[in-house]
């Protein structure tokens, strides 16, 4: 193909006008204001923290590998030939253990034949769910600042991403005002909560409200739950066990996050059959079929003993603290999560106002990594969390002693 096919393929644009890989890099923030593709701030901040030797503790994977009996269970299921296709939907010892892990902790009632599908992670669950619930015309509302896959999956549907803001320093949702998101489009409300990059954890008076919304406006609400073991205090609350939200909520998990296997990228889908059907008739031509010998492996960790999910939740909390106190002694504000892997930190006590400018500059001055908020954002949004930075905390102890010490010198390279 010759160059000027190359560039009149690349520009072809679809019945909505734009290309599908253009409404995608635009829903990421990824298309500068000339339309070039950029990388992802991600990729930047890692490639920058390892040219200078910098802890990265930009993206939220962690060091160190779970829990050894998981990991020798999908050894284990690959000696034993475990290695081609497994059913679309999943297999069924993964079902059936997801089914009874939302029993035991959630007193959810889920059939595993018609009420789940295993997917390649949360995040194609997620893609799969709007693109077989959304398009042109419609509207998805998420709150913001939103996990970046969140708006290059809507912008790949066609539909319109709006959202309603999570302000510093709790980041909860505005119950008074949050009904001024909806419209008569909005026909999914994806709720990620506990919520990245915030670590907000909603209550249940604030979920209530979502459902209430939902049911007013007609909309399905999709859940990204997959933080829902790693809290801090607070209860994780799951949206499909309050009233009147199981027959309109799919909720969404993962291992990765709760075990520490982010690279087997085994997920989870649950909800009403009708809609579950929907979302399998799109995942099965995405990936088809996830991770055969990690599944029976996971199936195996989801029925672990109540000690293993506090545990985590308890040695995350005190990694939390660790990372806390070198960003305080650098005289960062720090708003506290309740949750997840990630704790947000305001750098305009230090007279900075563009976190992101200094994003790029942080693996070089005190030789840590981490992202801008604004980058989860619109362009409201954007300017609202200007100066505020997420880093993850989700290393070993070790680790995040050594980025405490040096992000608490930030103040004097400045």
């Amino acid at each position: 193909m010759s160059s000027l096919d190359r560039t009149s393929l690349l520009r072809s644009a679809s019945a909505s006008g734009t290309p599908p890989w253009q409404r995608t890099a635009a829903g990421a923030n990824l298309l500068g204001p000339d339309g070039a593709l950029g990388v992802t701030i991600f990729e930047e901040i890692t490639v920058l923290s390892g040219r200078h030797n910098a802890i990265n503790l930009g993206q939220g994977f962690p060091d160190e590998d779970g829990p050894s009996v998981i990991s020798e269970a999908a050894r284990e299921a690959i000696s034993a030939g475990a290695n081609q296709y497994a059913p679309g939907q999943g297999l069924p010892v993964l079902r059936n253990a997801v089914a009874a892990h939302q029993e035991r902790f959630y007193g959810l009632s889920l059939d595993p034949d018609t009420q789940i599908i295993v997917s390649t992670g949360a995040t194609e669950a997620i893609a799969a769910a709007l693109l077989a619930l959304t398009g042109p015309g419609d509207e998805v509302l998420t709150f913001e600042p939103f996990y970046d896959s969140y708006g290059a999956v809507i912008g790949l549907s066609g539909a319109t991403h709006t959202t309603a803001p999570l302000r510093a320093p709790d980041f909860q949702p505005d119950l008074a005002t949050l009904e001024d998101s909806f419209t008569e489009r909005t026909r999914v409300v994806l709720v990620n909560n506990p919520h990245n990059p915030t670590g907000a954890v909603f209550p249940a008076e604030t979920l209530q409200r979502i459902v209430e919304l939902a049911a007013k406006y007609n909309a399905v609400i999709v859940t990204d739950e997959v933080y829902e073991h790693l809290t801090f205090g607070p209860r994780h609350v799951p949206v499909a066990t309050l009233p009147g939200a199981a027959e309109r909520t799919l909720t969404i998990s993962s291992a990765g996050k709760t075990f520490s296997f982010t690279g087997w990228k085994i997920g989870w889908l649950s909800g009403p059959a009708d809609l579950v059907a929907a979302v399998r008739a799109v995942k099965s031509f995405l990936s088809y079929s996830s991770g055969t010998p990690f599944q029976s492996a996971i199936a195996l960790g989801l029925g672990m003993e109540d000690e293993f999910f506090t545990g985590i939740a308890k040695t995350l909390q005190n990694k939390r603290d660790v990372l806390s106190e070198g960003l305080r002694a650098a005289g960062l504000t720090v708003f506290e999560p309740q949750g997840t892997y990630f704790v947000n930190a305001d750098v305009a006590p230090l007279g900075i106002t563009d976190a992101t400018a200094l994003a790029r500059r942080l693996p070089e001055l005190v030789g840590v990594g981490a992202i801008p908020v604004a980058v989860f954002c619109h362009d409201d949004g954007a300017r609202r969390t200007r100066s505020l930075l997420r880093f993850a905390f989700c290393k070993k102890t070790e680790v995040l002693q050594e980025a405490a010490e040096r992000i608490s010198k930030l103040g004097q390279v400045l």
